[in-house]
């Protein structure tokens, strides 16, 4: 008998095969890791309040100032301006903190705001092509029904032209804008996001009066200012005494005279700051109720073509163009109700107040 022998040969992998393979498994590892992930404006801003780098930054800062102090406290040897210096850190970086979260929080809205538009400006500029297309068939049909001329037709193509043009931004627009979120809110690359409609914008009840009021403990900018007149008001006080050179109680004086009108400074232009987006805010409210009205009204000339299409007194196409028009007046609503958003999340910045129950 012949016996036939089976060696087993090892098989060997070049390196730029490997490297290949290893790119192929890291791709394929990434496209399955890609995740949907569906949002609300509020789980947005919720999300990125709770991990955000900058919110993440100052939380930690915070802690760092509130150890220091704790450790100047328990400290026999610290003296007067070093521990004054510590707590003001504390009462600086609370501050700070509260104020990232509403920076944040208007960042996110309006990233978030901005792709939603995207979508919706996509759906709206895909109806506008589809009206053109039919416009264009009519005005040929027109043209060769010698009812028409060739300009009626080049102006149907060059409408057509336009607004496909606009419906390819629009396309394209639409993932930067989202991906543009997705890194805000720490998500994967590849993140495919859905976004929910935002809800209706409160209506802040708080007066300008109160907006305007106490912004010196709520602004990080006036809460520094006030913090600089406080310990340059301490400097006077240790300097003015009857061992301390004239000239040290003198420039001390200098100091805080100095501090004072960078408060004062400061001050006013916070209060004109709050006063300028409060002002913006009533604009933005009466915007929405004046779209709204358009709304209403394009949704009623919708309602005729229809019936005046039932009867038989209108066109198919006429009808197309009240459905266009009509959609573009829903649609420049929510562009009204995002720009009140704006304004309100420009206000809580203005203001260290947030008037957009957004921020928790």
């Amino acid at each position: 008998m012949t016996r036939t022998l089976t060696r087993t040969i090892p098989t060997r992998i070049s390196p730029s095969v490997a490297l290949m393979l290893t790119l192929g498994l890291s791709l394929a590892a990434s496209s399955a890791s890609a995740q949907a992930v569906a949002l609300t404006l509020e789980s947005a801003v919720t999300r990125a309040l709770a991990s955000g780098p900058d919110v993440t930054t100052a939380r930690a800062n915070l802690q760092k100032a509130q150890a220091n102090l704790k450790a100047v406290q328990a400290d026999p040897t610290s003296i007067i301006t070093t521990l004054t210096q510590a707590q003001q850190d504390v009462t600086a970086q609370t501050v700070t903190l509260d104020g990232t979260k509403l920076n944040i929080a208007q960042t996110v809205l309006g990233q978030y705001i901005g792709a939603f538009e995207a979508a919706g400006r996509v759906t709206l500029n895909a109806s506008q092509v589809s009206l053109d297309e039919r416009n264009l068939a009519i005005a040929r049909a027109r043209l060769q029904a010698r009812v028409a001329t060739q300009l009626d037709v080049n102006r149907a193509q060059t409408s057509l032209n336009q607004n496909r043009q606009e419906l390819a931004d629009a396309r394209a627009q639409q993932p930067v804008l989202e991906a543009q979120l997705a890194r805000t809110l720490g998500l994967p690359t590849g993140t495919d996001l859905t976004l929910t409609a935002p809800p209706a914008p409160p209506r802040p009840t708080l007066t300008l009066a109160t907006l305007q009021s106490g912004l010196e403990k709520r602004l990080p900018s006036l809460v520094k200012a006030a913090q600089g007149v406080s310990f340059a008001n301490l400097q006077v006080n240790i300097a003015d005494n009857d061992y301390t050179p004239v000239r040290t109680l003198q420039d001390a004086r200098t100091s805080l005279a100095n501090a004072q009108r960078s408060l004062d400074d400061a001050a006013r232009a916070a209060n004109t700051q709050v006063r300028d987006a409060y002002r913006s805010l009533g604009d933005a409210q009466e915007r929405v109720e004046l779209a709204r009205q358009s709304s209403a009204n394009a949704q009623t000339s919708l309602t005729q073509a229809q019936a005046r299409l039932k009867a038989g007194t209108a066109a198919a196409v006429e009808v197309q163009q009240a459905q266009v028009q009509s959609a573009q007046a829903a649609f420049a609503v929510i562009q009204a109700q995002d720009n009140l958003w704006r304004a309100l999340a420009a206000l809580s910045s203005a203001s260290g107040t947030d008037v957009t129950g957004l921020v928790r």
